[in-house]
């Protein structure tokens, strides 16, 4: 047994006193700088919302009640995307660093998730005028789908530079007709799906005339048509112009909805119409999710964030999940495990995939694979 003298001395010595206490600061300057604000957005699933279901006890989407059929125990989810980082929420390294290791999460530049200079009240602001868009172009999409004639109004918002268009079209121009050069068969611009199913039937290079009013003042433009744009596999060529469409809906379709923004539910606003202006159970009971923009001439668009909200898909109970074709890229190899992908091009093939889900033959549906 060791006797302790006077002398001995318990205590560390100098050089291991400053060791633990320097290794201390580090430790907490580490931990302080990953609380840190850095430059980066974080994407993570967001919610999902049953376009078929209910708010504050009324539908999500609703139309006239001598048009409304009902819609079965089914579920068509919207899905969405939560993204961290902006002007008044930023983000730390720690959250950064998690967001690397999960699957569910995405991690990009703060640049590429927001504009530089917007505040969040723009942005918002932004948000829920494309979310107003993407209802209209639903409604219009869908009613059209069902047969129902929706008068519009096409109007030059302005030509794409480079095109064959561009100097001949001014903004607000509206257009009334269009035929190929020297054939003699006009068609008349009733709505926007005269002219996407004309401009399909025309290959790039080729001279067409266009029919336009301007202040009243009739006009016509000899022009070439363009190439699609890259990532566009639909036959055809383009007009070189961007055309927006004021839109007459035939039916009154409301969509109570205000605390989501952004065009990406599109598709499953129009596929919740179709469904309810429908005699049947479209869903036949099954859980469908998807993401998509919808066009007024029924074209879905790609979004962002496919990932995050396949997985959000799959937490909130969906097998199914509806992509546009144009984000299969990021689809094939990210799919979570108890999801099929399929793959849709325009509304009719939506609508299509969905009555098969429900009648259980799937076998042959599009996939991103």
């Amino acid at each position: 047994m060791r006797c302790v003298t006077p002398h001995d001395d318990l205590t560390l010595d100098r050089p291991g006193w400053i060791v633990s206490v320097s290794g201390l600061l580090l430790a907490l300057l580490l931990a302080g700088m990953t609380m840190l604000p850095v430059p980066y957005a974080i994407q993570r699933p967001g919610p999902t919302v049953d376009t078929l279901g209910e708010r504050n006890g009324e539908p999500i989407v609703s139309v006239p009640a001598d048009l409304r059929y009902g819609v079965g125990s089914g579920e068509l989810r919207l899905t969405t995307v939560r993204v961290a980082g902006g002007p008044d929420d930023p983000v730390n390294a720690f959250e950064v660093i998690e967001g690397w290791v999960r699957a569910d999460t995405a991690v990009v530049p703060r640049e590429d998730a927001f504009s530089e200079g917007e505040d969040a009240e723009q942005i918002s602001d932004f948000q829920q005028a494309q979310m107003a868009a993407s209802q209209t172009n639903a409604a219009a999409a869908a009613l059209q789908e069902l047969g129902r004639e929706v008068p519009m109004v096409l109007r030059v918002a302005e030509t794409i530079p480079g095109a064959g268009a561009e100097g001949l079209f001014e903004p607000d121009d509206v257009l009334t007709d269009i035929a190929l050069e020297g054939s003699g068969e006009v068609v008349e611009l009733v709505d926007f799906r005269d002219l996407t199913d004309f401009m399909r039937t025309v290959p790039p290079g080729a001279r067409i005339e266009v029919g336009y009013l301007r202040s009243g003042e009739e006009g016509a433009a000899v022009l070439v048509t363009s190439p699609r744009p890259e990532g566009d596999d639909r036959p055809g060529s383009v007009l070189g112009v961007y055309v927006s469409a004021d839109v007459s809906l035939p039916v009154q379709v409301d969509f109570d909805l205000d605390n989501i923004g952004g065009p990406s539910a599109g598709a499953m606003f129009a596929l919740a119409v179709v469904d309810v202006m429908t005699p049947g159970d479209l869903t036949g009971g099954e859980v469908i999710a998807g993401t998509g923009t919808m066009s007024v001439d029924g074209y879905v668009g790609a979004i962002g964030g496919v990932e995050q909200k396949m997985f959000g898909a799959v937490r909130d109970g969906a097998q199914w999940f509806l992509a546009p074709a144009g984000n299969c890229d990021e689809v094939v190899g990210n799919v979570p495990a108890g999801l099929t992908v399929v793959r849709i091009e325009d509304l009719s093939q939506a609508v299509d995939a969905v009555t098969a889900i429900a009648e259980g033959s799937t076998t042959g549906l599009p996939s991103c694979g």
